[in-house]
């Protein structure tokens, strides 16, 4: 996140895009909620009727997988109306004529039938937008998860540029994170090309400085990333696997692929709380890590503030800590790395990161810190690029709209999203355990639009088979107008009854790699009895 979740109080208006706050960051919902209640304009852009809605002064239901259109003839009208703003743009910005070139042609007209929303609707927004006073842009996973997804991350930074809102307090580009600590597990360097504090392996200045504190030398080639991984087991390339805290064959797309890969590993460990569906694939299972209430250390939210965090009860057993579960296993490959606790771990990384230089475990527990804080004076950074970029000048990026990698077509006629809910987690590894939680959701639903619905002969409640390209599930049915026609809702939060990841798509985006998990051709049928 450019800003912080606390600035998004006073934020004059929000274009909440791929986000449906209220049940996978409910907490970050209420901020979103209380600026609506101080007079601010919230923009929601979702193909479902999401609960936001209900507070929103505009909504946008755009079909699944058409948010460039949509972001790029927003930038058509700013750049037609000169609404942008010109000083700063003459002052931080390179690319801005070629810019206005790529979106001359992609108007609202252009637009309206691709992602469902008329010209006229694009204007106002794309106005609204750009006259705010200030302007906070908030996605998620909707807007990452596709097989353009880090081209609808440049279309909205190149939104926020055209304006002016970024280095301003309640502004910016706000992606909140899936999961808790993703960003610290980020921080910390684990990302296939990245090293502690995002200093990148090919980079040879950034790659000595790591290797002379860790005293070892270090490649300059990235790491792979998770799909790459199950590719290499399956060509023979790579043989081991250490998996923590993460429940791959569920999470993952195309899971019969990730299955055979696991199943065929010389070796696999994995290290959980619980027995996950991963699990049982391994060779062998460490299921000593103590939960999150029983260990100390920190973590980084969304907005990179970071947080200690302190036991709360005694682990039980012998149950160990994942930091020192691993440091053992170095110790018994001969790799002494010298840490005590958590406080050592965190001391050395923010030893070698400049952005964390300046945390403290002393400072953070008098303080709120938020990276980048590069010295034991500095105050920590509420909200990012003020005055300039890190690059120097911000880069605009000329991105063109692909659809959905797996169209839909006569055999295939219906587009399947996924996401979460508020009563449940992910792949339901804690929450599927919970006492009374089946009170909350008992079971996975297909999310079907009543039109839809009568056209299939599908009953509300009653059984039905979805199928994709590469596999089917039955769930129950769920006859809601939160889904629009031709679109269908499912979550992957009850794996033991419905692998709803079966279905997704294989299409990946070329950069990150990230599976195209929000949307997939399907067709339902209603179950056999």
């Amino acid at each position: 996140m450019s800003n912080s979740i606390a600035e998004l109080e006073d934020a004059p208006f929000i274009f909440a895009i791929g986000t449906n706050t209220t049940e996978s960051h409910p907490v970050i919902a209420l901020r979103i909620k209380k600026a609506v209640r101080k007079g601010a304009t919230l923009v929601v852009a979702d193909p479902r009727r999401i609960d936001l809605v209900r507070h929103a002064a505009r909504y946008l239901p755009i079909k699944v997988g058409s948010d460039l259109a949509l972001l790029n003839a927003m930038s058509h009208v700013i750049v037609a109306e000169k609404l942008w703003r010109k000083d700063f743009v003459d002052e931080r910005a390179e690319g801005f004529e070629a810019y206005c070139e790529h979106v001359r042609e992609l108007t609202p007209e252009w637009a309206a039938p691709i992602c469902g929303i008329d010209a006229g609707t694009i204007r106002e927004v794309a106005r609204a937008y750009a006259t705010a006073e200030r302007a906070a842009i908030c996605y998620t996973l909707g807007i990452t998860e596709h097989a353009c997804g880090v081209h609808n991350v440049e279309a909205l930074g190149n939104l926020a540029l055209l304006t002016g809102n970024l280095g301003r307090r309640s502004s910016g580009v706000n992606p909140f994170r899936g999961q808790n600590n993703v960003q610290g597990a980020g921080d910390m360097g684990c990302m296939p090309e990245s090293l502690p504090g995002y200093m990148k392996v090919a980079n040879a200045d950034e790659r000595a400085l790591v290797s002379q504190a860790w005293g070892l030398p270090l490649s300059a080639e990235p790491g792979m990333k998770k799909p790459e991984v199950v590719d290499a087991v399956l060509d023979g390339r790579v043989h081991a696997m250490w998996v923590c805290g993460d429940n791959t064959v569920i999470s993952d797309t195309d899971m019969e692929k990730t299955a055979a890969a696991f199943r065929r590993l010389d070796f696999l460990v994995v290290q959980d709380i619980f027995l996950t569906e991963t699990a049982r694939f391994a060779h062998v299972v460490l299921p000593a890590a103590a939960s999150f209430a029983e260990t100390e250390g920190t973590y980084t939210n969304s907005d990179r503030h970071v947080q200690r965090v302190r036991k709360a009860v005694e682990p039980p057993g012998q149950a160990w800590p994942d930091w020192k579960i691993f440091d053992e296993a170095a110790k018994r490959m001969g790799h002494d790395w010298g840490y005590s606790g958590p406080a050592d771990i965190w001391a050395e990384a923010a030893s070698i990161a400049p952005t964390l230089r300046g945390i403290s475990y002393q400072r953070l527990e008098r303080e709120h810190l938020a990276w980048p804080c590069t010295d034991a004076t500095h105050p920590g950074t509420t909200f990012m690029h003020e005055g300039r970029f890190k690059r120097g000048r911000g880069l605009f990026m000329n991105v063109p709209f692909q659809p959905i990698a797996d169209g839909t077509d006569q055999e295939f006629p219906l587009v399947l999203t996924t996401g979460r809910r508020l009563s449940t987690y992910h792949t339901g590894t804690q929450t599927r355990r919970a006492r009374h939680f089946d009170r909350m959701q008992a079971h996975e639903e297909i999310e079907v639009n009543p039109t839809d619905a009568a056209e299939l002969k599908l009953a509300d409640g009653a059984l039905a088979t979805i199928a994709s390209r590469r596999g089917q599930v039955t769930a129950r049915v769920k006859i809601t107008e939160r889904s629009p026609r031709g679109t269908v809702f499912m979550s992957f939060h009850f794996p033991d009854e419905t692998r709803t990841n079966l279905l997704s798509s294989t299409a990946l985006d070329p950069l990150t790699l990230t599976p195209e998990f929000k949307a997939c051709a399907v067709k339902i049928t209603p179950a056999a009895p």
